[in-house]
């Protein structure tokens, strides 16, 4: 289930290796299972989480996710969650939950109401339905990376930021006193009552497609498709079609900058959503990534995003818009990345607001789409038949003050002429102190504003550094659980009944006291009492052991699935390894410590046939290496495997020939385990899918084995093969000093495992001196055979001696003994 891209048509790179790695890493520390099993499904909700800990809850997040246009977004979502659930009944309970998603069964004990009571634990994360086409951002929830110099460094950035916060709280009292002393002798009701715009548009001029930005001459708005111009607040309107934009020329602010739009609206009828303002290119297709003004079930919404629904600062209206009224809006943001940075303004007064998202940590720029546009967006629901006029633009934050100057001038201009006429700050109501007060501070105190810019330095450096770190898809819970549903026939809109976490009753009961989350789904699953942890677990390692499972179909401990061989042998291990404390090293001991495991694989042939699966367990296991491993043994052999641990996915020699062709690994890449191949949904590795490597769509407990023609030319053709054959011939040709019979007993040495018998060794010298003969007669064919791959050719044997060793070598890796597994 694994891999390094998103899956389905459009099938993106993303980047969960760094979970990989972690599990690499547990097993080579031997990390108790139980806690191998806790941190991946429920790491984030532990006391006082470790990075480590929420890494390893990636686990739940390695699913396909689609970005097809045209996909519906809640659809996708509950696909999502359905796949965590199944992955859970198949790697820990070797169950099969998928009929009960969509109803009952007669004879199945997991009932459909069960299957969505499991389901409640999975979803209950702020993620998407789609991930992001138009940027590379991870969906949300995400895990920031860090290492010992990163974590320092932000350390440092935020300990700036603090630093600067506690000055300018510092300059405030100052900034205070002196505002007592401003206010006595300003002239106020001269006092200019805008700062920082950029640009208005008043729809009142049109030429052609263009609209006039009264500020701007050379940067006008262009209105598209079927808007049109129509009686306004005061002149002309922009009526909007609802599938077209009026673009403006200006607006691309990134989070940590302080900004503001204001304008004049009217909404014809109940929007439960529809486009007022954004700056993004598109809605699901790049996450919302900018920010956006929207009208959802009748209430203003004002957001700035780098990837919804998870990392956000949103708020929204308590109160639904008027109809059929014009109502001004103004909008701002302080810079801050916070909900609390955020305002909005209807009719020059703050809007009484509730908060929706409160998560931004990255950068809002980047989607495309890095001007502000009104009334459409692609893919969403446009603003149709609302009316827009009087658009402005300002590159800071509106004070209070401001915000009602933009709405009605006068207004503004009365309140500080009666400001001027009382003079005195405490005869002031605290409404007009608190207005003015603020802007004094961002517009006249030079101090509190020097003060203030440090602030936002401090952020924007923050800001920079932090978008720099790479994130990584985790699961982290929500403080509110969202609702649950049977969902009729497992189809996402057909909600029946609402249900509340648990687990199947058919299994055990679920501990008294634990949490009904994920934290108590592991604890309920790692209990000592639990009858399937510790078995379905003993089975998987017996079965990579020996081939097969006690239990045959490991994907399967159901009444559909098969007995195990010797029930009382399986339930023996599950409590030695529960009772070794999860020791999976020791249990690994343990296994092939056993005389049954050390037997001779080839048995008496009247047992061979009587017993041609070792169901009698009478010999030693045989079976034919997964696909990884043939590849990284070829390599091995050769001493062409790099043995380094985690990083990047690479590209080997048979990434050339995939669906989706990508070039090969420079440097040791093309020579890294195959663990570390790139692998692609919808363009795996074509070598490893002949070896039955699954292709990683869903969670996969027991691969297939099957023999084709198209096995043997692989390992016969392959790059990789031919090239491991000619620099392992070359080895032993060298080691050996060109003694023929020395070269073949140390390649069955390192390829067999053993020496070779008289036959054999036989066999292998005519070969060589056939296939020196040969090459020595057609030197084209040798020149041609050693070009293969990225390692330079030897120059201590000629082209003859050197292909024909690259032939004996291939004969070594392709015997049976170097493929099967005895």
């Amino acid at each position: 289930r694994y891999s390094d891209s998103f899956g389905f048509q459009v099938d993106r790179e993303r980047e969960m290796w760094p979970w990989r790695d972690w599990v690499i890493d547990a097993f080579n520390q031997n990390l108790p299972f139980d806690q191998f099993v806790t941190w991946q499904l429920a790491g984030d909700l532990l006391p006082d989480a470790t990075e480590q800990q929420i890494l390893a809850t990636a686990f739940n997040r390695l699913h396909q996710q689609e970005a097809e246009g045209g996909s519906v977004e809640e659809e996708y979502r509950v696909e999502y969650v359905s796949d965590r659930v199944q992955t859970f009944a198949t790697a820990f309970l070797g169950l099969t939950f998928e009929c009960a998603r969509c109803h009952d069964h007669k004879y199945d004990p997991i009932t459909q109401r069960e299957y969505y009571q499991l389901f409640a634990m999975f979803q209950n994360i702020d993620e998407a339905g789609l991930y992001s086409y138009f940027t590379p951002s991870p969906p949300t929830p995400t895990l920031t990376m860090t290492t010992a110099d990163s974590t320092a460094k932000l350390a440092e950035l935020r300990t700036q930021i603090t630093q600067a916060h506690s000055a300018l709280a510092a300059e405030r009292v100052l900034a205070e006193q002196r505002f007592a002393d401003w206010l006595g002798t300003a002239a106020l009701t001269e006092l200019p009552l805008f700062s920082g715009e950029q640009a208005r548009f008043a729809f009142d001029q049109q030429n052609g497609e263009q609209l006039a930005n009264s500020l701007r001459a050379d940067q006008p708005a262009t209105i598209r498709g079927e808007n049109r111009l129509t009686a306004g607040h005061s002149g002309q309107a922009v009526q909007f079609s609802g599938d077209d934009p009026v673009d403006l020329p200006l607006g691309n602010f990134q989070r940590h900058q302080p900004f503001s739009v204001s304008l004049w609206l009217q909404t014809p009828d109940m929007k439960q959503r529809a486009v007022v303002m954004h700056r993004s290119r598109a809605w699901t297709d790049a996450a919302s990534r900018g920010y956006e003004l929207l009208i959802e079930d009748g209430c203003l919404k004002w957001s700035l995003i780098h990837f919804w629904p998870g990392n956000a600062a949103s708020i929204a209206m308590r109160e639904s818009l008027p109809l059929h009224q014009w109502v001004h809006v103004t909008v701002t943001s302080d810079g801050s990345s916070e909900a609390a940075g955020l305002a909005i303004y209807v009719n020059g007064q703050r809007a009484k607001t509730q908060v929706i998202r409160d998560s931004l940590t990255r950068e809002i720029t980047g989607g495309g789409g890095d001007n502000i546009a009104l009334g459409e967006r692609f893919r969403d629901r446009g603003f149709k038949n609302g009316l827009v006029d009087d658009v402005r633009v300002f590159d800071t934050g509106l004070t209070p003050l401001e915000c009602l100057a933009v709405y009605d001038e006068s207004a503004a201009r009365s309140l500080l002429s009666e400001a001027a006429e009382i003079r005195k700050q405490r005869d002031l109501s605290d409404e007009v102190r608190s207005q003015l007060l603020q802007w004094y501070l961002l517009r006249q105190d030079a101090e509190y504003r020097a003060k203030l810019q440090q602030l936002q330095q401090a952020r924007q450096a923050e800001a920079q550094y932090f978008q720099g770190l790479k994130e990584i898809m985790v699961m982290r819970e929500m403080a509110q659980p969202k609702p649950a549903w049977v969902l009729f026939r497992g189809e996402y809109n057909q909600r029946r009944e609402e249900v509340q976490a648990g687990v199947p009753a058919a299994l055990s009961a679920f501990p008294e006291g634990a949490p009904r989350n994920r934290l108590g789904l592991s604890q309920w699953l790692t209990s000592p009492q639990h009858p399937l942890l510790a078995r379905v677990t003993v089975n998987r390692i017996w079965q990579s052991l020996f081939g097969r499972g006690l239990v045959r179909t490991a994907e399967d401990f159901g009444s559909q699935g098969s007995r195990p061989l010797y029930p009382e042998v399986l339930d023996t291990l599950a409590d030695y390894f529960i009772r070794s404390g999860w020791d999976v090293k020791g249990l690994v001991r343990a296994i092939v410590l056993t005389e049954t495991y050390q037997q001779h694989s080839v048995g008496p042939a009247v047992q061979m046939e009587d017993d041609p699966d070792n169901e009698w367990l009478a010999r030693g296991p045989r079976f034919r290496l997964p696909a990884e491993m043939i590849r990284d043994n070829a390599l091995a052999a050769a001493g062409l495997l790099r043995e380094q641990i985690g990083g990047p996915p690479v590209n080997p020699y048979e990434m050339t020939e995939a669906f989706k062709p990508a070039g090969v690994s420079g440097g040791d890449g093309a020579y890294r385990r195959s663990l570390y191949t790139n692998w692609r949904r919808t363009s795996p590795p074509p070598a490893m899918l002949a070896f039955d490597a699954p292709r990683r769509a869903v969670c996969t407990a027991k691969r297939e084995r099957t023999d084709s023609p198209l096995q043997a030319l692989i390992l016969l053709n392959g790059v990789q093969y031919v090239e491991a054959a000619r620099v392992l011939g070359e080895q032993l040709w060298r080691s050996n000093k060109g003694s023929v019979e020395s070269m073949i007993r140390e390649g069955c040495l390192r390829c067999w495992s053993r020496q070779p018998d008289a036959t054999e060794l036989g066999i292998l010298q005519r070969l060589w001196s056939e296939q020196l003969q040969h090459f020595t007669e057609r030197p084209e064919r040798a020149a041609e055979l050693l070009k293969t791959g990225q390692q330079p050719p030897s120059n201590e044997l000629s082209a003859a001696q050197a292909a024909a060793a690259t032939v004996l070598a291939q004969a070594l890796l392709n015997y049976d003994e170097c493929v099967v597994r005895r």
